[in-house]
């Protein structure tokens, strides 16, 4: 990173801060969720809808957050104030800056948790807790599952305090020397593991009927339901809502242009998850495996897939330190969120902030997501585990009004100042902001009640 002013710094360069956007959008959004949603939704059809989503609300919706993180580049927070076309904005406007530090506590509840359920794996591979040498069932997986992730809450909770204290260790080292360089080394290690993967799932017998079932839509299967559920998942691909891109937008040079790292970053997270899903439905198809199990789908249905493979169980720790690699870039950007509000809203040291976060997440939340499998398991919220909880009011609640509070915004508020700061031609210009003034907050609007 450049200083840019006393108190702000900037990317060192485009590259660096579109390949922190991308690892803050990968994650398990590309790498877990994303394949378990194209298995349980027609394969194809799927994939075709949210292609489409990205350019009907990703695009869109990444530069509404660019301009509001640049205007004033400050936290995600106070983004929402200072003044617009000559007048003070409202303080009630950063109303929706704390609902994204509180959907950014909730997301980081489970997904340290699932950072935690990654490790664990690795460690059993390694140590052979989890044998893959020969074939396994689907209910030896599944019995593995529910003793050592479900019912192991102590192993969990360390797999998980070690997950938490990586990211601590970068955190600590600030923007520059922490973030920006962990990420030049991390992307890098997830391309080069993502791409041996793919080369070992595509080269197995009768892989192609996993590619065809993969990127062949069946337009039966595509409906006006489907797609307003992709446009949901939309959200949570691309960090939508979290004050992610807010946050990284605000160290983001003036000069920069947004439209340009917008279309890169949103292209980058399409490809990634596309990437994704050809080192998993080649091999499921190859061993017959079903690529509908939903959620369950890396944890229980790849290991008999690898379980078939030569050399299964180190290709196995290379697909969870993948895995691992891509939940680190983007568990740190979110942390990044709340400590970036708190050192500017309280004054703290970073380092301060830094273990008030961690160390209050941990504790109110990880603790609590790892319990909700056995020791809470009957303790519900709705119907929902505390897990569970934490995944549906962050994803379907907070993120998608967060975001539909920052298009309105946009379009009411900033006005003329949004059209400025994104410095794009004025046709485009034009286009882009009547378009998030009239027509995202109704597809928002839409997709929020289709989540409930």
């Amino acid at each position: 990173m450049t200083t840019q002013t006393t108190t702000r710094q900037s990317w060192s360069s485009r590259l660096t801060y579109i390949l922190t956007v991308a690892g803050a959008t990968i994650g398990f959004g590309a790498t877990w969720r994303f394949p378990y949603l194209v298995g349980e939704n027609g394969g194809g059809a799927y994939v075709f809808l949210f292609c489409l989503a990205m350019i009907v609300i990703g695009i869109p919706m990444i530069l509404v957050e660019n301009v509001i993180g640049r205007r004033i580049q400050k936290n995600s927070i106070d983004a929402f104030g200072g003044t617009a076309n000559g007048k003070n904005i409202h303080s009630g406007w950063k109303i929706l800056g704390y609902m994204g530090l509180l959907g950014s506590f909730g997301i980081l509840a489970y997904y340290m948790v699932l950072g935690g359920w990654v490790l664990n794996y690795i460690g059993s591979l390694v140590s052979g807790q989890l044998a893959l040498s020969a074939p396994v069932t689907v209910e030896t997986t599944a019995a593995f599952f529910e003793q050592h992730i479900h019912n192991n809450p102590i192993a969990i909770l360390i797999y998980t305090a070690i997950f938490v204290l990586a990211n601590y260790i970068i955190l600590a080292k600030g923007i520059m020397d922490g973030i920006e360089r962990s990420v030049k080394f991390l992307m890098p290690l997830l391309f080069v593991l993502l791409i041996i993967m793919i080369i070992r799932n595509i080269t197995l017998p009768g892989a192609m009927e996993g590619i065809k079932f993969y990127l062949i839509p069946d337009f039966s299967k595509i409906t006006k339901e489907l797609f307003i559920f992709v446009l949901g998942q939309v959200f949570f691909a691309l960090s939508l809502g979290f004050g992610v891109l807010i946050t990284l937008s605000s160290y983001l040079n003036k000069n920069e242009n947004l439209v340009k790292t917008a279309t890169i970053t949103s292209v980058i997270n399409t490809l990634i998850a596309l990437a994704a899903g050809f080192m998993i439905f080649p091999s499921l198809f190859s061993f017959n495996v079903e690529p509908n199990s939903g959620p369950t789908l890396v944890f229980q249905s790849l290991p008999i897939v690898f379980s078939h493979m030569w050399a299964g169980s180190v290709f196995a720790v290379i697909f969870f330190g993948l895995l691992v690699v891509a939940a680190l870039t983007t568990s740190l950007t979110i942390y990044e969120v709340i400590i970036t509000a708190l050192q500017e809203k309280t004054k703290l040291s970073r380092k301060a902030a830094i273990a008030i976060t961690l160390g209050g997440i941990f504790v109110l939340g990880n603790i609590p997501s790892v319990l909700s499998d056995n020791v809470w398991k009957e303790i519900t919220i709705a119907g929902r585990s505390i897990f569970d909880t934490f995944d549906y009011v962050s994803g379907n609640i907070l993120f998608i009004l967060t975001a539909l509070g920052s298009a309105i915004f946009v379009g009411f508020v900033l006005k003329d100042e949004a059209k400025k700061e994104l410095g794009a031609g004025e046709t485009f210009t034009t286009v882009w902001f009547n378009y998030v003034k009239y027509v995202i907050p109704l597809i928002i609007v839409v997709v929020f009640i289709n989540s409930l």
